[in-house]
Formats: C-alpha cells, structure tokens, sequence
C-alpha cells in the first residue's frame, strides 16, 4: 500500500516537474557510482555512523523541531546575504534548503546534494508546492558531491558530517568547490553533553571536529554557541595547509 502510494506521488510530482521544467533550477541527479568501495566505519578515533535513511523523512520535519533546536536561530546566524551561492550538504528533504533559497533571494542559488534519489523527490516535491525556483538538486556519491568547482560562498552541513564514509575525499570536494572567501560551517550534535538526546555515534566534541577539520586543510573562523543541542562552527580554507603524501 505505501510503495503503490509513494509511486503514485512520485507519478505526479515528475508530471508537474516536466510541465515546469523550463522554470525550475537545472538539476544533476544522474546516477552516480562511488570511485571508492570500502567506506570507513571510523576515523581518528570516532565511530562513523550509519546514513539516516529516506524512509524516516518525516522526522527532519516535526514539529518540535524549532524547539528543541532553534533553527530560526541558526538561519538567522550563518552570515547569508542575498545572490550567494549557498550548498546544503545532506539536504534531505529540503528542511533548511527551502528557507535558505527563500533568503538568497532569487538571484541566489542553493546546490542541494544528497546521496538518496528518494530524498531529492521528496525535495522538488516540496520546491514544487512552494513554488521556488532557486534550488539545483544534485545526487551525490558517498565519496564526492559532484559540486562545480570555486562557486560555493557557503556549504552548510547539518547534522551529516559525522555520516561520511569517505570524509577525507568529501572535504577535499568541498574545500575545491569553495570560492577563496568561502566557508564550510559544521552544524554537530554536542557529545560534551549527555543531555542532548542524540545517540552518541551522531555526536561530535568541538575538539573533534576541529581536528578533523584541520587535518583536511581547513581552518577555525568563528563559532556560533547559542543553539540548545548543537555546535556551530565555521571554517574557512587553509591556504598553508600541505596534504599528507599519499593523499
């Protein structure tokens, strides 16, 4: 009953979606293969925890979301400014995509990857309802966002970081898709706090983060600590930063 329901939506949105291609974003949800094959299961001592699957959408849309994170709070604090070009990395089903388009305005853009096809219907899905324009879906591999190089002011990964398999070759794909002034901004769940009710393979320490962050050619800017369960730190890129040989 549900996969004959979710078929039947799927018919609809993409009939409306051929209808309106001409004013929607252009997409890039080609199938995609992963260069790699053995994902990590750790790094640098965290355990890499498994991809949220599609199939529990709903739950990034609940109602006491904006309670119990303040994400308002966290969109009026990432610096965004009209006309940028703004990447939601591990968008979903476009929780904050929808919103941060709405701010950019529409001479912005937002490249919104995800690595489930099923996710990115569940986006123009909602693109489609709300009418927005200014939002490219692009299906992503495990191992690269497939992002145009130098053209991201500002990639926004919310609670998706610590689900990389690949996270050295998922940096380095952000790190060349920023432009020189841009910056990637970590959005964790708080491992420093056992009151956050996350589990903990989807927590991270500030400390954490920044040494996995640093490793990869990125540096410290700023950090936003007012959100109840979550760190926020921005990063900018490292340009005295050298890769391990091998790398």
């Amino acid at each position: 009953m549900l996969a004959s329901q979710f078929v039947s939506r799927l018919f609809i949105v993409l009939l409306l979606l051929s209808l309106a291609a001409p004013l929607l974003a252009q997409d890039d949800t080609r199938p995609r293969k992963a260069k790699k094959t053995r994902p990590l299961t750790e790094y640098m001592g965290r355990e890499i925890a498994m991809t949220m699957h599609y199939a529990g959408a709903e739950w990034l849309l609940r109602n006491e979301r904006e309670r119990e994170e303040r994400c308002s709070l966290l969109l009026d604090n990432l610096g965004l400014k009209t006309g940028m070009t703004v990447c939601d990395m591990g968008c979903g089903n476009g929780f904050y995509a929808l919103p941060i388009a709405k701010l950019l305005g529409p001479r912005g853009r937002v490249l919104a990857v995800d690595i489930q096809p099923e996710m990115l219907f569940l986006l123009r899905e909602r693109m489609e309802l709300e009418g927005i324009r200014n939002i490219t879906p692009i299906l992503g591999s495990v191992d690269d966002p497939y992002l145009p190089e130098g053209t991201v002011d500002l990639a926004i990964l919310v609670d998706v970081y610590h689900e990389f398999g690949f996270p050295e070759e998922m940096l380095a794909a952000l790190r060349k898709s920023l432009k020189p002034t841009g910056r990637i901004v970590l959005v964790e769940f708080r491992a420093e706090d056992d009151d956050v009710p996350i589990k903990p393979e989807h927590k991270m320490t500030k400390k954490q983060v920044n040494r996995e962050l640093t490793a990869n050619g990125f540096k410290l800017e700023s950090e936003f600590g007012e959100l109840p369960w979550q760190h926020v730190m921005f990063f900018q890129i490292d340009s005295e930063w050298q890769p391990k040989e091998g790398r």
